[in-house]
């Protein structure tokens, strides 16, 4: 029977063997030789060769001191590094299948990953987290699943396709494959100790396994109130000065590379410390394909964090050793001997390009390639009728009236204006765009609508089925003919992004898994994905960092601060209040 990771190490003679090639009695499986080692463990940069045996390093030694060995790489002029461990995001984000996703970041020295499947839990339900976990077992690289802690996200402020209570996530957290609980993002239940967020924060302490966090906007008694119900981590950080408290309070950080205008900053904080933070850890939460395509996942955030000044050998610290020491992964995180042989030969420590990688002691070109898992059971349509311009308007009765505006994008606040009416319907509000969310999973539903404000001029709408984390059918617009005309092509989809002018669908990249990933080359998923933005850059008028073309994911994420539009209607989690009309009255 094949061990878990990583009591593999002890089976059979394994590790005798790797005693007699570490004394010269027996050859190495493999041996890198001609380049130097990132020693993380004392921050030095220095020629030695590597010696693997089966998944294990066994010797690390100085150049040119053995030669036998059955297989060998020429590392000359490169630099051998521990593999990448990415240590929170979610695979659906890039919108391709788990094993596409494992093999563009395999192929970048990505070895390990941390994945909370909430989206797919959150619209699949247990059946969506069964799954992943099957997914996770077959992937190329290392994926340690998590047990999503927040189905939904924000209770009593949105409708999701499942419901998990703490007995369900007692039974999840049981399975082999959950390696911990997900991302805690119901802040004010944990703080208030209301019985659900206690109840699941109880289990996932108690299954032993690490509880990780989501602590957006959390600081001084709120801060220490939810780090002491036992949250250890956190990446949602919004400042440098947000860094620091969160570090102070003794969390892991996740710092991430989805919010790049924060990292300068951040690694400015990071340099006015004594030493950089054994607590730091890297991640990249959220890449969209074209990002994932282009540019790669944590080798990206390397590349950058560097470019803004971290040293290097820090940086490649906080994405190695730093993260399995978070956890508790002992086997990873470092070029040494006993440690398990994930390797990755970079070019050098600028660009970080990997130009060789290695598995569990295997060259990932010497792998057998393996057809992906069949994602039909995920594979289902959308519970929705049809559409007409008439959905997409706010009903009132006639003359002027008082409506609540959603104001600003990602830190939204609560704002009011007076508009007019015309047949029964507002009229949006100077200087605003309409929102509209609908529960996916009953035919029928009416949306629920909202005033945006801060969003800027747009010229058409925008639908998705990508709308975190319920991930009801979200539609943007300015006027409601071009955001039916989006959502009914969303419908026929099955899901996906559609981005409509003038009536006409000028985009679409369909989503029929689960209406969040597609079963499509990664490619062929990023070239679709970047005609969407494309075409919404010419629909919206967008102003970094906020008002962004990745707002509009974001827009319904009800357990964060302010107010949000969820498929029961405008949301404020701070309070529990919900409008289900934008209309507050006469004028």
């Amino acid at each position: 029977m094949r061990l878990e990771e990583p009591r593999d190490l002890e089976a059979g003679n394994l590790r005798t063997r790797a005693v007699d090639a570490a004394r010269g009695a027996k050859p190495f499986d493999l041996l890198l030789h001609g380049g130097c080692v990132a020693d993380v463990i004392t921050g030095q940069i220095r020629p030695a060769d590597v010696g693997v045996v089966g998944p294990l390093i066994a010797s690390v030694h100085p150049p040119g001191a053995r030669h036998d060995s059955r297989a060998t790489l020429n590392a000359a002029g490169k630099v051998i590094a521990p593999g990448l461990i990415d240590t929170h995001l979610h695979i659906e984000s890039s919108m391709v299948t788990p094993r596409t996703y494992c093999e563009a970041v395999l192929a970048r020295g990505v070895t390990t990953i941390v994945w909370d499947p909430h989206e797919f839990a959150n619209v699949c339900g247990i059946e969506g987290v069964r799954w992943a976990v099957k997914q996770a077992s077959d992937a190329p690289n290392r994926i340690l699943t998590l047990a999503p802690s927040c189905v939904p996200s924000a209770p009593g402020l949105e409708t999701t396709g499942a419901d998990f209570d703490a007995d369900t996530l007692r039974d999840v957290l049981a399975w082999p494959g959950i390696k911990g609980l997900a991302e805690v993002m119901d802040m004010r239940g944990v703080i208030t100790r209301e019985p659900r967020m206690m109840g699941i924060v109880r289990e996932g302490l108690a299954s032993g396994k690490p509880v990780f966090g989501h602590a957006r906007g959390l600081s001084g008694p709120d801060l220490n109130a939810y780090v002491a119900a036992g949250v250890t981590s956190d990446h949602e950080i919004t400042s440098a000065e947000d860094l620091g408290s969160k570090l102070e309070a003794g969390l892991f950080i996740e710092l991430r590379g989805s919010h790049d205008h924060l990292l300068p900053a951040c690694v400015e904080a990071l340099a006015s410390y004594p030493r950089v933070p054994q607590t730091l850890t890297l991640c990249t939460d959220d890449v969209f394909p074209d990002d994932l395509w282009r540019a790669g996942g944590l080798d990206d955030v390397l590349r950058r964090i560097t470019r803004y000044g971290m040293p290097a050998i820090e940086a490649l610290r906080a994405a190695t050793l730093n993260a399995a020491l978070r956890l508790g992964r002992h086997d990873l995180g470092a070029v040494a001997p006993g440690r398990r042989a994930d390797l990755a030969v970079f070019s050098d420590l600028r660009d970080f390009r990997a130009e060789a990688v290695i598995f569990n002691g295997v060259e990932i070109g010497a792998r057998d390639s393996r057809p992906d898992q069949s994602c039909d059971q995920l594979a289902r349509g959308l519970g929705l009728r049809s559409f007409g311009s008439e959905d997409f308007l706010v009903r009132a009765d006639s003359g002027r009236v008082r409506v609540a505006t959603i104001d600003e994008p990602r830190f939204t606040r609560w704002g009011e204006a007076v508009a007019s009416t015309a047949g029964g319907y507002v009229r949006p509000p100077e200087g605003s765009i309409t929102m509209a969310v609908v529960n996916r999973h009953g035919a029928g539903t009416a949306p629920r609508m909202a005033f945006l404000r801060g969003w800027g001029a747009w010229r058409g709408a925008f639908c998705t089925t990508v709308s975190h984390d319920s991930h009801n059918l979200t539609v943007f617009g300015s006027n409601a003919t071009d955001m039916a005309v989006a959502a009914n092509a969303i419908r026929a989809a099955r899901g996906g992004l559609a981005a409509v002018a003038d009536g006409r669908v000028r985009a679409l990249l369909p989503l029929p898994v689960a209406g969040l990933v597609s079963e499509q080359p990664l490619p062929d998923v990023a070239g679709a994905f970047a005609a969407v933005k494309e075409a919404m850059d010419q629909i919206a008028t967008w102003k970094p960092p906020y008002r962004v073309f990745k707002a509009c994911f974001g827009a319904s994420l009800a357990c964060n601060p302010g107010p949000h539009l969820t498929d029961l209607g405008i949301t404020d989690a701070e309070t529990g209040n919900v409008l289900t009309s934008p209309v507050l009255g006469a004028a």
